[in-house]
């Protein structure tokens, strides 16, 4: 199940599971500790202060770094007499990034002033480059999210996606469209979860690249700590659309970084890592809306030619 990021980081993550999954479980620069929460519309949130207490969004959670996991970033830094905000994205897909001032004492950028910027993949762009008094270190507060896959992005499947677990089993859909128990925010509304046994084999619904990968936990529960926690593997279709296999078992994913899957191929194993109630996989397809991760509707490859819409409580044949 999930609500409103969560499995970036991989990113995180963009990408977030069963209750809360982490979008994007990105790397950051220097040692603080980065901090994330979702705003109003369900995007992850990160920063180096926290969330302020005016922001009523809820706890704010710690992201643990991984070396593997995909990398956004923005730094400040200091060049002569100006302020420069920079991000980078080394991630494998295009990025949107979205920079939000909250403190500022720069008469160029107010309190309050967005900043969105598309990145290719291995891309760095200046944001913000402020003038200001050689001798002076301006206040300069901010916040920024990321969305994964290009804003261009359309959801073009040349067939049904496959079930992903083992062709001639059959599952049941505990969660999907239109019910929302958790799947209440743009990044799942349409996700589905599948229940299924601790450790059953799941394999890629779709072709594509990987470019988000969590496999190190190997806790879960249905506290909000756990929101982070989540094993994940994240996907690039042809089309821009990036899928979500998420509440991985410890250590089970066999893809990496950068690996082309095929479909049917045998990714990882199923778990219970994450804010998550019980064993099972949720799976979800998402594209780059407006600067936003939002989930799209697919269908199930049935019987024959048939096409499945997965509804709470179907059970659900690999084909």
């Amino acid at each position: 199940m999930q609500t409103a990021a969560h499995l970036r980081a991989s990113i995180a993550q963009r990408l977030i599971l069963a209750g809360v999954l982490l979008l994007l479980p990105a790397a950051m620069p220097r040692a603080q500790a980065i901090h994330a929460y979702r705003d109003a519309s369900g995007q992850w949130v990160f920063t180096d202060r926290g969330a302020s207490a005016e922001s009523g969004h809820g706890d704010t959670l710690t992201v643990a770094r991984a070396a593997e996991a995909m990398r956004i970033t923005v730094e400040r830094s200091e060049v002569g007499s100006a302020t420069r905000l920079t991000a980078a994205n080394d991630c494998l897909c295009v990025i949107t990034v979205r920079v939000t001032i909250t403190e500022s004492d720069l008469p160029d950028v107010p309190r309050g002033a967005r900043q969105p910027v598309t990145l290719e993949p291995g891309a760095r762009q200046v944001i913000i480059d402020a003038p200001h008094d050689e001798n002076a270190r301006p206040e300069l507060q901010f916040t920024w999210s990321a969305a994964l896959g290009s804003p261009e992005a359309a959801h073009n499947p040349t067939r049904p996606y496959r079930a992903p677990f083992s062709v001639g089993t059959t599952f049941r859909v505990s969660q999907a469209y239109p019910d929302h128990m958790t799947h209440v925010t743009p990044d799942s509304i349409y996700a589905i979860d599948i229940a299924m046994p601790d450790g059953t084999a799941i394999y890629a619904a779709r072709a594509g690249t990987v470019i988000n990968v969590r496999h190190d936990s190997f806790r879960g529960g249905t506290v909000a700590a756990m929101a982070d926690q989540a094993n994940l593997i994240e996907i690039l279709h042809e089309d821009g659309t990036i899928a979500v296999y998420g509440h991985l078992h410890w250590d089970s994913i066999r893809v990496r970084i950068g690996q082309h899957v095929a479909l049917g191929e045998y990714i990882a194993n199923s778990g219970n890592t994450g804010f998550s109630s019980g064993p099972h996989l949720h799976f979800a397809v998402w594209r780059n809306a407006a600067g936003a991760d939002v989930s799209v509707p697919i269908l199930f490859a049935g019987p024959g030619p048939t096409a499945l819409t997965p509804v709470t409580g179907m059970e659900l044949t690999a084909y």
